[in-house]
């Protein structure tokens, strides 16, 4: 008996996430900005769809909103990854927010004023992700600098919980203003709340030490470019295209967001089967409850050897999930649902980063993160512009349903017929990593 009550502890630690990071005070300072104004952000992630939808009545064009924030991700998540390796990440980080922080300020101007444009929204959300796509893969890229390389894995996991535990209660927060308050107080008071709780990330960035480009020493003078041009672009480009295992994470990474993200049909069904009200944050918040759940849960990645398996097996079980959740005709169950393909979806963000920042040297890691952003934020843009077009022509259960099913199919085919992503395991490395 004496026995089993000891082990069972440990049993339990086993699974409960890895909070040793935080014990590094750059990381914990960074973490702590990050995940307050993570919160605020996700005020303004359904602020915008709503007050689209609520200007239009259309998914479709709640669903160019994705397009909006994707262009720019697409041009300038890559040369955001080149600035990276060749500034000073801190000074990038502040530019970065300063723009954030104005484009946040003119949201809740229009707002207060009832501008009532369309077109200035989708203007707002392109500047938004200008700056997103400049900053973001500078700040993923710091990580490696920020800890040790025997806890970037965990480091990463707790990015991620911190960022799904935002993005369930910033939506169910943003439900309880619009409930509330409606939509004509409830849009300024969402914006302002996300300026306000954003000045943290910046205190946070304020207080990192310089973090100037370093060199690698084993891979000649020219290894970190002096200018965030072209040039550097496609080298980082040619190293991705040349390391099989990145570039199917990112591919099949992009088939579950672009054909499986229903996010753009939430204002649609939330108003259709549930009444509106505070229902579409329950969905808003749905698939990060359970990312949020499955990191809190998240002692077992660090120690997975077949991680490529895993990661596909990962993203499978998030379209299967996804198209069950659209099927579902009681809030609850979508609500479920969806928070299971949350879960699956942690795992397979956790495994694909963590392998990308264990494999890409620092000098190449600005640049790939780049690559990174522009996949897991501009899938889903695409995926809302996917989603929005299905259901103008053949209705939103319809767009749900559909691009769950077609996803998981894929994944499974291209697994089966690129094989060197199931045959990963953890502890394969490139070298040259700075701890």
């Amino acid at each position: 008996m004496t026995q089993l009550k000891d082990a069972r502890p440990g049993g339990l630690r086993r699974f409960a996430i890895d909070l040793s990071p935080l014990a590094v005070p750059a990381y914990r300072r960074m973490w702590l900005g990050n995940g307050i104004a993570m919160f605020g952000i996700q005020l303004t992630a359904v602020a915008v769809p709503v007050e689209m939808y609520a200007l239009t009545g259309s998914s479709l064009w709640v669903g160019l909103i994705g397009i909006a924030a994707f262009l720019p991700l697409l041009v300038f998540g890559l040369w955001g990854g080149a600035v990276a390796d060749t500034h000073d990440r801190r000074k990038v980080l502040l530019a970065t927010s300063a723009v954030l922080w104005v484009a946040t300020f003119a949201l809740v101007v229009q707002a207060v004023l009832g501008v009532g444009s369309p077109l200035l929204l989708l203007a707002l959300v392109a500047v938004q992700s200008i700056a997103f796509a400049v900053g973001s893969p500078t700040r993923n890229a710091i990580l490696p600098r920020l800890v040790p390389g025997e806890l970037v894995p965990a480091a990463t996991t707790l990015n991620f919980t911190t960022y799904t535990a935002a993005s369930v209660f910033g939506p169910l927060a943003a439900g309880l203003i619009f409930a509330g308050w409606g939509t004509d107080l409830g849009l300024p008071v969402a914006y302002a709340a996300d300026a306000v709780l954003f000045t943290v990330a910046v205190w946070a960035t304020v207080k990192l030490p310089a973090m100037p480009p370093e060199r690698d020493p084993d891979a000649g003078p020219a290894a970190t470019p002096r200018r965030a041009g072209l040039a550097s672009i496609v080298d980082g480009l040619r190293y991705l295209a040349t390391t099989p295992v990145l570039l199917l994470s990112f591919v099949i990474d992009l088939i579950a967001m672009v054909l499986a993200m229903p996010r753009a049909l939430f204002p649609e069904i939330a108003e259709e089967r549930f009444g509106g009200g505070a229902a579409v944050g329950w969905l808003y918040s749905a698939i990060a409850a359970g990312a949020m759940l499955g990191g809190l849960t998240s002692g077992w990645i660090g120690r997975l050897r077949r991680q490529g398996l895993v990661l596909v097996a990962a993203v499978v079980g998030w379209g299967l999930a996804v198209a069950a959740a659209g099927l579902a005709g009681q809030l609850w169950l979508m609500v479920l649902l969806l928070a299971v393909a949350g879960a699956a979806d942690l795992v397979s963000a956790v495994l694909r980063q963590s392998l990308l920042l264990v494999y890409a040297p620092d000098r190449m890691r600005g640049r790939l993160m780049g690559v990174n952003t522009v996949v897991i934020a501009g899938g889903p843009r695409l995926g809302d512009l996917r989603a929005g077009a299905v259901a103008a022509g053949f209705g939103g259960g319809v767009a749900w349903v559909s691009g769950g099913l077609l996803s998981a199919v894929l994944a499974v085919l291209l697994a089966v017929a690129f094989p060197v992503l199931l045959r990963y395991r953890a502890g394969t490395s490139t070298g040259g990593h700075r701890a």
